[in-house]
C-alpha cells in the first residue's frame, strides 16, 4: 500500500471529488484557532504572489495558498475545513471560476486512488525489444558495454520520467534523451488525453465519468510501477543480456532490520543484486551493498566448485574495483545463502 499520508488524500479527492488546498504554513501564523473542522467559509482571491501562490482573505484573514494557475485576482472560493492538525488544511468545493472545477480534478484522484488500492510489487521492467542486450558474448562479454546497455534499458524505461524531466528543465538532460521515453513514445495519444483535461465545452462531463481517460491506456501498468517502486523503493529488471542468458537484476533499499550494522549511522543504504544461471557454473548471484564505508559484495554459488572458482578469483575482483576508485569493505563468497 501507499503511505498513509499520500493515501489519505487520495481517498478525500476520489470520495469528495475536491481538491485538497494546504495553506503555505509559514505564511499563516496562529491561522487554525478560527477554523473548525467541517466548517464552510468564503474566500476572495486577492492577488498572485509566486506561480502558484496566491493571497486569499478568508474569515477576515489573509493566507497564502497553493492554487491553480487558472485563478484571478477577485475569484470567490467556497472552501471547507478538512483538518487542523498538522496542517491547516481545506477541500475546495466550488469556485467563480469554471476552469478549477472539481469535476477536471476527481476522475485523476480516482485513477490514482484505484491504483493505489492494489497490492504493491516489486517495479518490474522488462526489456521492451525481443533481442539481447549484448549482440554476441563469444569469449567474455564486454563488460563496459554491458553495463552501458544496463544503464541505457533502466534510465529509458520510463519509471524515472519526472525526473528526467527536472533535469531537462536543468539543462543536465537533453531533449533527444527525454523523447526515448515510453511517455513519449504515445505523443499523440498523451496530447489527446492533456485535450480532454481542457474544461472547456462537452467533454468535461464525460471525463468525469471516467478517470481513466487521463492516463492513456497503455500507460497505466507503468504509472502502477511506479507507484510501487515509491512504496517498496524495489525495482526489478528482467531480460536477456546476451543470446540465450537470462538476468534478474534486483536494486533495493534496505531497512534497518535488513541491513548490515552501521546503517543508522550512514543514514542509509542501497543494494543490487543480479541472477544468472550459466551453462559451466549453474545458478550465480552477486550482491552489491553501498554505503559510506564502501562496497561490500557477496557471491553466491549453486556448488562447491563454483564457490571454489568465486574464492580464488575475489581477490582479482577487489583489486580490479579498486584500481577504478571503488573502496571494497568486504567480499564473502556463500553457497545458496550459506557461508
Amino acid at each position: 500500500m501507499l503511505p498513509t499520508d499520500v493515501l489519505n488524500t487520495l481517498r478525500a479527492l476520489s470520495l469528495n471529488e475536491r481538491p485538497l488546498i494546504t495553506p503555505l504554513p509559514d505564511k499563516n501564523p496562529g491561522s487554525k484557532g478560527a477554523f473548525e473542522i467541517g466548517q464552510k467559509v468564503q474566500g476572495t482571491i486577492q492577488a498572485q504572489v509566486s506561480p502558484g501562490v496566491f493571497k486569499v482573505r478568508v474569515l477576515e484573514q489573509t493566507l497564502h495558498m497553493q492554487l491553480p494557475a487558472d485563478f484571478r485576482s477577485g475569484d470567490v472560493v467556497e472552501l471547507q475545513v478538512m483538518s487542523l492538525q498538522p496542517r491547516l488544511t481545506f477541500s475546495l468545493s466550488a469556485s467563480s471560476n469554471p476552469l478549477s472545477t472539481p469535476e477536471q480534478l476527481s476522475s485523476t484522484s480516482r485513477l490514482l486512488s484505484s491504483l493505489s488500492q492494489q497490492m504493491p510489487e516489486k517495479a518490474a521492467i522488462h526489456v521492451a525489444q525481443s533481442e539481447p542486450l549484448l549482440a554476441t558474448a563469444s569469449g567474455l562479454p564486454n563488460t563496459t558495454e554491458l553495463a552501458d546497455k544496463l544503464h541505457d534499458s533502466l534510465s529509458k524505461s520510463g519509471l524515472f520520467y519526472e525526473a528526467h524531466q527536472a533535469q531537462w528543465i536543468a539543462g543536465a538532460r537533453s531533449t533527444a534523451q527525454l523523447l526515448q521515453e515510453p511517455q513519449n513514445q504515445l505523443a499523440d495519444t498523451a496530447k489527446t488525453a492533456l485535450g480532454n483535461l481542457n474544461p472547456a465545452g462537452s467533454h468535461a462531463a464525460a471525463q468525469s465519468e471516467n478517470g481513466a481517460s487521463s492516463i492513456p491506456g497503455p500507460l497505466q501498468p507503468l504509472v502502477q510501477q511506479q507507484l510501487n517502486a515509491l512504496e517498496t523503493r524495489q525495482v526489478l529488471w528482467q531480460g536477456p543480456v546476451w543470446a540465450n542468458q537470462q538476468m534478474d537484476w534486483e536494486i533495493h533499499e534496505e531497512t534497518p532490520r535488513q541491513s548490515a550494522p552501521g546503517y543508522e549511522e550512514t543514514g542509509g543504504q542501497w543494494a543490487t543484486q543480479i541472477r544468472l544461471d550459466l551453462p559451466h557454473l549453474g545458478e550465480v548471484a552477486a550482491m552489491l551493498r553501498f554505503n559510506s564505508h564502501g562496497l561490500s559484495i557477496t557471491l553466491d554459488a549453486s556448488g562447491e566448485q563454483t564457490r571454489a572458482l568465486f574464492g580464488a578469483a575475489s581477490s582479482q575482483l577487489t583489486a580490479a574495483l579498486s584500481e577504478r576508485g571503488i573502496a571494497v569493505s568486504s567480499t564473502l563468497v556463500v553457497t545458496h545463502g550459506k557461508p
